[in-house]
């Protein structure tokens, strides 16, 4: 088997016909309650913040991220991809006044605050 390194190119070609064609992969979460917020957790392996959006709307949390990167590859296996991550929760009563996300070692955490919003929030996660 030979294996030879596909140039930036080919790489960003991939990428984008991948993108253009596939669904994006459903994201599982955890969800719990603290004193002051309601945290999201969720797996987002081989992405980068710049990658992230989140967006939250009255009731609603969205998550999403692009497509890392897709290079040429001939797998003898392929379960997952490097991004096309997606999911949308809805928000028990009381929360959505604000939110805040970081993500770290391939995981996603936001914290959603109480309160209420009425309008549509997008933030991006810091990097940690």
């Amino acid at each position: 088997m030979t294996s030879q390194q596909p140039t930036h190119r080919e790489v960003v070609e991939a990428t984008e016909a991948a993108e253009a064609t596939m669904r994006p992969q459903r994201v599982p979460v955890n969800v719990y309650e603290t004193s002051e917020s309601l945290v999201v957790v969720a797996p987002l392996p081989a992405v980068q913040a710049e990658d992230v959006q989140i967006e939250l709307r009255p009731g609603q949390l969205r998550l999403w991220a692009h497509l890392r990167s897709a290079a040429p590859r001939d797998y003898l296996l392929h379960e997952w991809d490097y991004g096309g991550y997606e999911r949308e929760l809805d928000l028990p009563a009381g929360y959505g006044g604000a939110a805040e996300a970081s993500l770290a070692n391939g995981q996603l955490a936001i914290r959603v605050h109480k309160g209420e919003t009425t309008e549509t929030v997008r933030l991006q996660p810091a990097a940690g």
